[in-house]
C-alpha cells in the first residue's frame, strides 16, 4: 500500500513548490487512520541510551518540527522519530522561499531558521499522545533574537522533561546567524555543564533524559577534537552526526546548488560519513552515535553502521525515494546481517572505520 501510494503522491507533490509539497505531506499524515505498528526482525532491535528501539532507522528532525506526526510515523515503520528543532517562542524562521530541491543531484538545500510554533505548542501535543510509547526525541534550538541561547536550551529541557524520550541539542545549523559558535571548545562546555545540570535537576520528578549533540559535517579535525573532548568531559549520552552542510561539493549539477543554506540529502553521504567515522574513533566507545545525511538505501544505512552509527536517521531522501524506503531499508539491513552470518545490528557496529578514515 505503501508503494502504490508513493507512486502517486511523488510526481504530485514534486509539481508542488517544496514548502508546500512538505506543508501537504505533514497535513495528510495528520489525518491519515493510523495502521498496525510493524513488527520489527529482532535482529534489528537495540537497547541504547536506556531506550528499546525496535529498528535502528529513524526519522530525522526538520520533517515534524512542531510534533504533529510523530505517531504516524512510528507507524509507518520508523524506530523512532525525533521532532523538531523548537524554540522556546514562536518564530517564523528566514522569508520564503527557504526550501530547495536538487533534483539532478537528489539533494536538498534549506534555509529554514527554525521556524518553530515554540514550546507551548509542541509540549501540549506531544502530552497527549505521551501514554502511546514509542520513541520520540526532541530537538531543541535557540530563537534568533535570544540574548542569552544557552537559556534556550535550559528552558527546553524544562519544558519537555516529561514528554521527551531524549533531547537533541542543535548547535550545528547553519541558517541561525553564529548558532555554530557554540561548538567552538569554551562555549561548549558551557552549554552542556548548564543543559546537563538542568536535566539532573529534572530528573528529581521525571525520569532521566538522555542528552545527545547534533554536530555539523564542516567542522576540522581539530574544532572535532574539541567538540568530543567537551562531549566526553561532560558525559553526554550521544552525538548525532551530521547536519547539513555550508558546503556545495564540485560534483553537483542542478541549478539550485547556488542557492544558500543547508545541503542534505545524497550529495552529504560521503563527506557526513566520514565525519561519523572519525567521531567514532575519537568517542573510543563511550557513548553511541547517530548517522544521518545521505541514507537512502539499505547500502547507504549499512554503511553508516559499519562507519561507527548505531542507529541512523533520514529525512531528505524520502522526497525521491517515498515513504516506503523505511522498509526497504529495515529488509536489507536484514539481508546484509543474514549474508554475514551476523544475528545483531551492533556486530557490524564500526566494522569499516578505517576505510572510512
Amino acid at each position: 500500500m505503501i508503494g502504490f501510494f508513493d507512486s502517486l503522491a511523488l510526481p504530485f507533490l514534486h509539481a508542488l513548490k517544496a514548502e508546500r509539497a512538505h506543508n501537504l505531506t505533514i497535513f495528510s499524515l495528520e489525518r491519515m487512520p493510523l495502521p498496525p505498528l510493524p513488527a520489527d526482525h529482532e535482529a534489528l532491535g537495540q537497547n541504547l541510551f536506556g531506550l528499546d528501539f525496535p529498528n535502528p532507522v529513524g526519522m530525522a528532525a526538520g520533517f515534524d518540527k512542531d510534533a504533529r506526526v510523530p505517531d504516524a510515523l512510528l507507524h509507518l515503520g520508523f524506530g523512532f522519530v525525533e521532532v523538531g528543532t523548537l524554540t522556546p517562542r514562536p518564530q517564523p524562521g528566514n522569508p520564503q522561499p527557504r526550501l530547495f530541491r536538487l533534483h539532478e543531484d537528489r539533494g536538498i538545500i534549506n534555509r529554514f531558521g527554525f521556524n518553530s510554533g515554540g514550546h507551548a505548542a509542541a509540549h501540549e501535543r506531544l502530552a497527549a499522545r505521551n501514554a502511546r510509547g514509542g520513541v520520540v526525541g526532541v530537538n531543541l534550538g535557540a530563537n534568533k533574537d535570544s540574548s542569552d541561547r544557552v537559556a534556550d536550551y535550559v528552558a527546553g529541557i524544562e519544558a519537555f522533561a516529561d514528554v521527551a524520550s531524549y533531547f537533541t541539542i542543535n548547535i550545528s545549523s547553519p541558517n541561525t546567524p553564529g548558532l555554530r559558535d557554540l561548538q567552538q571548545a569554551g562555549a561548549l562546555g558551557e552549554l552542556l555543564a548548564r543543559v546537563l545540570d538542568a536535566r539532573d535537576a529534572m530528573a528529581a520528578t521525571e525520569p532521566r533524559r538522555p542528552v545527545l549533540l547534533k554536530i555539523a559535517p564542516d567542522l576540522s579535525l581539530a574544532e572535532l577534537d574539541d567538540v568530543v573532548r567537551a562531549a566526553r568531559a561532560q558525559k553526554i549520552d550521544g552525538m548525532i552526526v551530521s547536519n547539513t552542510t555550508i558546503s556545495r561539493p564540485d560534483f553537483l549539477r542542478d541549478e539550485a546548488r547556488k542557492e544558500t543554506g543547508g545541503l542534505s540529502g545524497a550529495p552529504l553521504f560521503a563527506l557526513s560519513t566520514r565525519m561519523l567515522a572519525q567521531t567514532f574513533l575519537r568517542v573510543e566507545g563511550q557513548f553511541p552515535l547517530i548517522g544521518v545525511g545521505g541514507v537512502d538505501s539499505p547500502e547507504a544505512a549499512w554503511a553508516k553502521i559499519e562507519a561507527g552509527a548505531s542507529l541512523v536517521q533520514l529525512y531528505s531522501s524520502l522526497v525521491y525515494e517515498g515513504l516506503g524506503l523505511v522498509a526497504r531499508i529495515k529488509h536489507g539491513l536484514v539481508a546484509h546481517l543474514q549474508a554475514r552470518k551476523m544475528t545483531r545490528i551492533d556486530q557490524a557496529l564500526g566494522s569499516a572505520v578505517d576505510d572510512w578514515l
